[in-house]
């Protein structure tokens, strides 16, 4: 089938009638095994905006940019799209590396709407943010998964940059709070494909589920590998960034015994996800790629960006940042709320099953398993 590319606009002729965004999305690297889905769901959301008329009367429009180069290439890139007037906001799933070259760059003078689950803390005026952090995602996890299969030793794998590293961080407190710990820690570069010494030294260890930290492809390589060592017989895997194209890539005989946290499943059996089944599949066919957490978030990102403007009535950060508080919207998450710039919602846990998910149930956010 034909790709569906959003417009992209003439960065040379003002256009009052149109509010162009930057969208920033992995278009190589390890997260670009999800990219194209979060560039279908993102323009899915877009069509929506303008149907119901646009964002304070104006047609949106999303820019790509590539959000799987250097960080700072991306925060160059973006902030000359800003200093010409040609984005109003920006938009996306992208690393933790790259928001935080990003941030205090533009964030003070366009909406940013930062869509990718993340380590938490971040607070910078007219940054928004829809994904899971460790606190909702990975403690309630982890609790879980100590009472249900008696999991006290952790190893954590993960690439090399900030969120795997403060999220081990959080996982180390989690560990000790359930009876647990965390006895080792490895950290490998984005686009690893080695990983028979991390294998070895989990083989010679106790371990009972090792952590996933990893991104795109270099998590489907490593299940890959880990199955092919044998290690999903003696113990299971929990990942907090693995969605259905990771699930597929990585191959069914990969994914025995590995569990995943997430805010939205498309294998959940509820009205909103089916809805949202639907609109996917009439616009973009069967052939369409699988639909996840990662590519959903950025549906996500791009009518938090809407409800906000619309809310605030206009494009001052300011204006935006004190009328964020009241700001919520409908979509395959179901009704959201921001509250400190953060979408509160609903986590899952999930099993692999074969190339799905089998949704096991809510987690609870605030007790102890």
């Amino acid at each position: 089938m034909a790709r569906h590319r959003p417009p992209t606009p003439d960065l040379f002729t003002a256009d009052d009638s149109v509010l162009s965004v930057a969208f920033v999305f992995p278009m190589q690297g390890p997260a670009g095994v999800f990219g194209p889905t979060c560039e279908l769901c993102a323009q899915l959301a877009t069509e929506e905006v303008n149907r119901a008329g646009g964002v304070l009367g104006r047609e949106l429009r999303l820019l790509p940019v590539d959000g799987g180069a250097p960080p700072s290439e991306i925060a160059d890139h973006v902030e000359a799209l800003v200093d010409l007037g040609v984005v109003r906001g920006v938009t996306g799933w992208h690393i933790s590396s790259v928001r935080q070259a990003l941030a205090p760059r533009i964030a003070h003078r366009v909406p940013y709407v930062y869509t990718a689950l993340y380590e938490g803390g971040e607070h910078t005026a007219g940054v928004f943010l829809t994904s899971e952090t460790p606190r909702d995602q990975l403690r309630p996890a982890m609790g879980l998964l100590a009472l249900e299969r008696r999991v006290r030793r952790w190893f954590v794998v993960g690439n090399d940059y900030v969120w795997p590293r403060r999220t081990a961080r959080a996982a180390r407190a989690y560990a000790r709070e359930f009876g647990g710990s965390v006895g080792a820690e490895v950290y490998l570069p984005l686009g690893t494909h080695d990983f028979e010494p991390v294998l070895r030294r989990i083989e010679g260890t106790d371990t009972d589920a090792v952590l996933m930290l990893l991104v795109g492809s270099d998590a489907v390589r490593f299940n890959r590998a880990f199955a092919a060592y044998g290690l999903h017989a003696r113990c299971l895997r929990l990942s907090t960034l693995m969605d259905e194209n990771m699930l597929v890539a990585s191959g069914p005989s990969a994914t025995e015994d590995l569990y995943s946290a997430a805010g939205f499943f498309a294998s959940l059996a509820n009205q909103d996800t089916l809805d949202f089944h639907g609109q996917y599949a009439d616009r973009y066919g069967v052939e369409a790629p699988a639909l996840g957490s990662l590519g959903e978030s950025c549906y996500e990102g791009v009518l938090l960006l809407a409800a906000l403007v619309a809310r605030a009535g206009t494009l001052d950060v300011a204006a935006i940042g004190a009328a964020a508080d009241s700001v919520s919207y409908e979509g395959p998450r179901g009704l959201l709320h921001l509250r400190g710039s953060h979408v509160r919602q609903r986590i899952y846990l999930a099993r692999a099953d074969g190339l799905d998910f089998d949704v096991l149930m809510e987690l609870d956010l605030h007790g102890s398993p």
